[in-house]
C-alpha cells in the first residue's frame, strides 16, 4: 500500500503532476491545491463476491419504491411526490435563506409519519439547533440529533439508530479520516458523497445533503458530486424578502420544472399554493410597461407581470438589461419589434424585469415581453383584463401555444377576462370553453395593435 501527492482543481476536480497556476480542464485560476491521494494496492484486479445478479426488468420490484411524503405540498411538488426511499439528495443555497430550516420542518413531518430521522449538524452546536426546532415546534421523540464531522461515525449512528431519512447539513464540513485533504477539498467531498451514496442504495435510507454555494451562486465542490446525486435542488430569493423559492435542477424521480413557493415566517416556511397570487401585482390604477402573461411551471400555469422601462440612452450604445428572463431571448424580441414592427428602440436603454424574482424559460412568455416594451416605448397602459400569450419568431408571426386551456383557466380565475394570442381552432375552443374573450393575431404587429398600442 502507497500514497503519493497530487494536485487538484477545487473547482472541477481535475488531476495534475504537478502544481499550475491555471486548471487546464476548467480555466480556473489559483485552484490546484496539492492534495495526498488515497493508498491503493499495488497491481491485481479486484474481485468481489455479491449475491446480486442480473433479472429482466419486468420482474423488477417497485414495492420499496413508495414516496415518503414531506408534509409541505410545494416540496412535494418540486421532488415530484415525495421523497424516494433509497434516494440522494443535494439542496444548496445562499447562507441564512432558510436551508436549515424548511429542512428541520421536513424532518419533523417525516419523524411523525414515516419513523426515526436523524437530523446531522456539521456547522452548528446542538443548542443552536434545539432552539431553532422549538421556534418552528419541530420537537419530535423521533427526531435524533448528532453534531458531528466525522462521515465513519455518521455511518454507524445512522446504522445503529435504522433510520429513514438522514439529513446531513453540510457535505462540505463532514470527512472521511483516512484523507489527508480538508474537509470541503474535492477528495473529501467526492469520498464522502461516495459513501452516503452507498448507505443510501444499500439501506434504503433517503438522504439529503446540504451544500455551499460559491461567490458565482453556483453549488460549490466538485461537479461529480451533482453528477452522483438523484436530485439537485436549489433554494433562492432575498433575504430582505419573506419570498423564497425552490426549484429542482435534476430530478431523477420527476420533473425539473415545477417551483414551489414558500413564505418565511417566524414560524418556518410557509407553503403558498397559488404562485398566480404572488407574482401578479394588484395595483388600482394600470401604468405603462406593464403586461400580464402566462407560463406553465411544469404541468402547472402561472401568471406573472413583466415590467419594462424605456429610457433615451445617454451614451453612444443603449443598454439592455434583463432580470429573470433569458438576455440573448431579450435580444431577439426587441430585433424583431424594431424591424417588423418599426419601434426605434436603437437610442433606447431598455431594461426588463420578471415580477417576484421568477426565472422564465416559457417562449410564451415573448409576447407579454414586447407588449411590456411597447407599452414602456408609446408610453401608453395596457388594458387591466387582459393577458398576453405568445411565441415570437424571427419573421414576426406567433406561434401557437402548447396546453392553451389550462393557460386560460388559470386566467379567468384570477379575473382577467381578455386574451391575445395567436388564433388556431383549438386555441379559439379553449378560450370560449374558459369564457375567456380572444382576440387572435397572426403577427406580432396585428396583436400590438388589437392591444391598442399603434
Amino acid at each position: 500500500m502507497k500514497s503519493k501527492q497530487v494536485f487538484v482543481c477545487q473547482e472541477c476536480g481535475a488531476q495534475f503532476a504537478k502544481w499550475q497556476g491555471r486548471c487546464t480542464a476548467c480555466g480556473a485560476w489559483n485552484s490546484v491545491i496539492e492534495e495526498i491521494a488515497p493508498a491503493t494496492s499495488a497491481g491485481g484486479r479486484l474481485t468481489a463476491a455479491s449475491d446480486n445478479a442480473p433479472q429482466p426488468i419486468a420482474r423488477v420490484s417497485l414495492e420499496e419504491f413508495s414516496r415518503i411524503a414531506t408534509g409541505m405540498a410545494e416540496l412535494d411538488l418540486v421532488l415530484g411526490g415525495g421523497l424516494v426511499p433509497g434516494s440522494l439528495s443535494l439542496l444548496g443555497g445562499e447562507p441564512g435563506i432558510g436551508k436549515s430550516t424548511i429542512l428541520l420542518q421536513l424532518a419533523l413531518a417525516v419523524s411523525k409519519s414515516f419513523g426515526r430521522v436523524l437530523y446531522v449538524s456539521g456547522e452548528e452546536s446542538a443548542p443552536q439547533v434545539r432552539m431553532r426546532a422549538e421556534r418552528l415546534g419541530a420537537l419530535s421523540d423521533d427526531l435524533w440529533l448528532l453534531t458531528e464531522n466525522n462521515l465513519e461515525l455518521i455511518l454507524q449512528q445512522a446504522e445503529r439508530q435504522s433510520c429513514r431519512l438522514l439529513i446531513v447539513d453540510s457535505i462540505q464540513t463532514v470527512f472521511l479520516p483516512e484523507l489527508a485533504a480538508a474537509p470541503g477539498s474535492v477528495s473529501q467531498v467526492r469520498q464522502c458523497g461516495n459513501e452516503l451514496l452507498k448507505l443510501a442504495k444499500e439501506r434504503g435510507v433517503a438522504v439529503i445533503l446540504v451544500g455551499h454555494v460559491t461567490k458565482e451562486g453556483n453549488l460549490a465542490g466538485p461537479r461529480v458530486l451533482e453528477h452522483m446525486v438523484d436530485t439537485v435542488l436549489y433554494f433562492e430569493g432575498d433575504r430582505l424578502a419573506n419570498l423564497r423559492l425552490l426549484r429542482s435542477i435534476k430530478n431523477r424521480f420527476g420533473s425539473t420544472n415545477e417551483i414551489g413557493v414558500f413564505e418565511m415566517t417566524e414560524h418556518g416556511l410557509t407553503a403558498l399554493g397559488d404562485p398566480s397570487a404572488v407574482f401578479l401585482t394588484h395595483r388600482e390604477k394600470q401604468v405603462a410597461g406593464a403586461a400580464v402573461g402566462c407560463v406553465l411551471q411544469g404541468a402547472r400555469p402561472v401568471l406573472l407581470e413583466i415590467q419594462a422601462l424605456t429610457s433615451p440612452t445617454s451614451f453612444g450604445n443603449a443598454r439592455r438589461l434583463a432580470s429573470g428572463l433569458d438576455y440573448n431571448r431579450l435580444l431577439i424580441i426587441l430585433a424583431v419589434l424594431e424591424k417588423k414592427v418599426g419601434l426605434n428602440l436603437g437610442n433606447q436603454d431598455v431594461y426588463v424585469n420578471v415580477t417576484g424574482g421568477l426565472r422564465v424559460d416559457d417562449p410564451a412568455v415573448d409576447l407579454a415581453v414586447a407588449a411590456a416594451v411597447a407599452s414602456a416605448y408609446f408610453d401608453r397602459a395596457l388594458p387591466h383584463d387582459l393577458v398576453a400569450v405568445g411565441e415570437i419568431g424571427l419573421t414576426g408571426e406567433l406561434r401557437p401555444i402548447g396546453q392553451p386551456e389550462q393557460r386560460f383557466r388559470e386566467s379567468a380565475r384570477m379575473g382577467f377576462g381578455n386574451v391575445v394570442t395567436a388564433g388556431r381552432p383549438n386555441v379559439r375552443a379553449a378560450a370560449e370553453k374558459c369564457g375567456l374573450k380572444l382576440y387572435g393575431a397572426d403577427d406580432l404587429r396585428l396583436a400590438l395593435s388589437l392591444m391598442g398600442l399603434l
